[in-house]
């Protein structure tokens, strides 16, 4: 065979091995996708909220944490730097509360993404747990809620060599946690090549001041996690495998994997009904339109809930849709009391009446 054939079938074998990577990526992506819109009832856009509330998390009570102000790059941003607000679902009015930070705490810098709660049950604490990424970097920060005053006091900040890539987390004690990392990889064009090749390397890491250790991985694109309400699983949100996994909870906090269930989207950040068990998650629906994020033809919204998850057979419904034109890619929804709480990445957010 001469030299040109032999070029011509390297040219060839390589352009197939391209569109073969292409079309896959395609699939995972989920590019072509469209969905019609099903809205809810009496929506509303919360005040003051205008620039992202990429994670939010409700206790008990009715009080909402909601984690604002995402830069994360490609993504449309402000110079303000990142805020947490809290919202009384409860309260006669839905008006967020900015909370008043610490006077030691590098603000100027906070880039605040997944958070999560911890509830002391010895006197009833509230702990704030969250991804911070000052400088794109991750780290975690502790904070403790003070009621009166609407302030947090900043208690530790804690850095890993395996918490390089964090997304999101959730507290399982005073300074312990599970934290899915969402690249394989630090620098940001290794990141950039790591989501066209799509290989699923992502984990997560359970960190306590004792140990610190990988205890799940092969995801593509770890996202949300979350615990169930008896504190005996773990799901985890494979955003681009278009699935929820289902682990179990060792006594060693290593996790042993249960299921996965699919839920044919992109799912972001993870919530769970506390009463019902039920999962519910704020998805995107198709990541082109996320990541390329054209105000003329923008990024779809959706909500899916997972009902009876630990069962044979999980029930997987989609709550709200919305083509972008009234909110924007969607990263997380949590309800409380029949109403409906919608995140974004940056764009607004939303509360609508489930009933």
């Amino acid at each position: 065979m001469g030299k040109v054939a032999v070029i011509s079938v390297v040219i060839a074998a390589f352009s197939v091995l391209l569109g073969e990577r292409v079309l896959n990526l395609s699939k995972r992506l989920l590019v072509f996708r469209e969905v019609a819109n099903k809205h809810l009832p009496n929506w509303v856009a919360l005040k003051n909220i205008e620039q992202g509330s990429e994670d939010i998390t409700i206790l008990s009570n009715g009080l909402a944490f909601i984690s604002a102000g995402l830069k994360y790059p490609g993504f449309p941003t402000s110079d303000e730097p990142g805020k947490i607000y809290t919202l009384d679902l409860k309260g006669p009015h839905l008006k967020p509360v900015e909370l008043r930070m610490p006077r030691n705490f590098e603000l100027e810098s906070f880039n605040p993404h997944g958070i999560s709660v911890y509830t002391d049950p010895s006197d009833d604490t509230v702990y704030l747990f969250v991804v911070n990424h000052p400088q794109l970097e991750s780290q975690i920060e502790i904070f403790k809620y003070v009621e009166d005053g609407a302030s947090l006091v900043h208690l530790k900040t804690i850095k890993h060599e395996l918490l390089h890539s964090v997304n999101d987390i959730v507290a399982v004690g005073l300074e312990s946690f599970y934290a899915t990392n969402d690249h394989y990889f630090s620098n940001n064009l290794l990141k950039f090549l790591e989501i066209f090749v799509l290989m699923p390397w992502t984990n997560v890491v359970y960190y306590s001041p004792d140990e610190v250790k990988v205890v799940s991985e092969g995801y593509h694109f770890a996202n949300g996690i979350n615990m169930s309400p008896d504190q005996r699983h773990i799901y985890v949100a494979n955003i681009f495998n278009h699935t929820v996994n289902v682990l179990e909870k060792n006594e060693d906090n290593t996790l042993t994997p249960v299921k996965s269930v699919p839920v044919g989207s992109l799912c972001d950040n993870i919530e769970v009904d506390p009463e019902t068990g039920d999962l519910w998650m704020g998805c995107h629906i198709n990541a082109k339109k996320l990541l390329l994020f054209d105000p003329k033809d923008p990024p779809g919204s959706e909500v899916i809930r997972i009902q009876n998850i630990l069962s044979d057979q999980p029930v997987v419904t989609q709550v709200y849709a919305d083509d972008g034109h009234v909110i924007m890619g969607s990263s997380v929804a949590s309800v409380y009391g029949g109403k409906l709480l919608i995140g974004t990445v940056t764009h607004k957010a939303l509360c609508c009446d489930l009933k």
